[in-house]
């Protein structure tokens, strides 16, 4: 596929101003989008990668515009996985509703700055070494394993990694969110305030995640274009999907599952594909396998759809009797780590509204509000 330099030049200055006009403009002012905000957005970016794809299709054929679209549909149901543990991770670190459209905004920028270095780095390694689609091949199928065992979406899955941890444990932070801002000048001192571990949380998931996406989409395409193009258009939309589906998120029970197959499915197609490219001399003697099959693109884009549709229904049905979660707190100040009394505190205030009591008696509330947070050893402080 031949893509003039102008082709480039025109396609991320289009990307970029929608890109600024997402941050500049829609994402200016801390808010939690409406439904129909959050729909249109959607539909607008959804709508934007189909024209897209049709349009390779007039101008390259076919092929590529399969490749494009095989390689958005992945990379977007495995954006809205990631989706689910950036959920997790508001939820974990109490951020206030309000600023959740600012974090997720910053996350989905590091995702694309990420993305953008493995691109590079996975067309250069093949462009120099075709041996390299056997690690790519291995490690999709090593990520396919591991998803599948984790089976069922759940909150326990996820894991603070060592970045994290290391920034609770050694940066000295503010208990309150101050605004979006992530320090703040405290009795002469630079506090980072919770929200700047939620940035570096987010930013570290990025990273994670791009390991898994950017072998994903090379084994649909090698073009760099579709691959950049592919990318991008996975990650727009993503804040307000967010916004929209809410607790429907955490509904897509067998999301991990489906994606286990699909990763291990473009896994063995890149292991195939890099046994009919073999050059590496201690596998047939450095010859080509002629006899590994190359999978047609049309093939791939139909195993896709039909295990993200089969994902989708199953996942629907087994959770349609599940209870709704509670509601995310929408004050506006937040606790990063909140404590066992004030955890008391919010859930007998939930526990008296769903019971039609209203607020608390002054009595029980300042017997509640009296008690005294344990304290807790290094090890949970960490």
């Amino acid at each position: 596929m031949h893509v003039a330099d102008y082709v480039w030049y025109i396609t991320v200055g289009v990307l970029l101003a929608l890109l600024a006009f997402d941050v500049f403009i829609i994402g200016r002012r801390p808010h939690e989008p409406s439904t129909k905000e959050s729909a249109t957005a959607i539909v607008f970016y959804v709508s934007l990668a189909v024209i897209f794809g049709l349009g390779v299709w007039v101008f390259s054929g076919g092929q590529y515009a399969g490749e494009f679209f095989a390689g958005w549909l992945t990379e977007y149901s495995l954006s809205v996985d990631n989706l689910f543990i950036f959920l997790i991770i508001m939820a974990r670190f109490q951020v206030p509703r309000k600023y959740q459209q600012t974090a997720l905004l910053v996350g989905i920028i590091l995702a694309l700055f990420f993305r953008g270095i493995f691109i590079a780095v996975g067309a250069a390694a093949i462009n120099e070494f075709s041996w390299v689609f056997y690690l790519f091949g291995a490690f999709l199928v090593y990520t396919a394993v591991h998803l599948a065992r984790q089976g069922e979406n759940d909150d326990e899955d996820y894991k603070e990694n060592a970045v994290i941890r290391f920034a609770k444990r050694r940066l000295k932070a503010t208990d309150e969110y101050n605004g979006v801002k992530l320090t703040v000048v405290q009795n002469g001192k630079r506090l980072v305030t919770p929200m700047a571990i939620v940035i570096i949380a987010l930013g570290t998931t990025d990273l994670l995640f791009a390991l898994d996406s950017i072998p994903a989409i090379y084994g649909l395409t090698q073009e760099p274009f579709l691959v950049f193009t592919a990318n991008v258009f996975a990650l727009m939309g993503l804040r307000q999907l967010y916004f929209l589906l809410g607790d429907l998120l955490r509904r897509l029970v067998y999301l991990s599952l489906g994606l286990s197959v699909v990763l291990a499915f473009i896994g063995v197609k890149l292991v195939l594909h890099a046994m009919h490219e073999n050059e590496l001399p201690f596998i047939n003697g450095g010859e080509h396998i002629s006899w590994a099959p190359e999978i047609p693109i049309w093939v791939s884009l139909g195993f896709i759809i039909i295990t993200l549709g089969i994902t989708t229904v199953l996942s629907l049905r087994k959770s349609r009797n599940m209870p709704p979660r509670p509601a995310d707190d929408e004050s506006d100040e937040g606790s990063a780590d909140p404590s066992p009394a004030t955890e008391q505190v919010t859930d007998s205030h939930r526990l008296a509204a769903q019971a039609g009591g209203g607020e608390l008696d002054e009595a029980t509330r300042a017997e509640i509000e009296g008690i005294q947070e344990p304290e807790q050893s290094d090890s949970k402080k960490s």
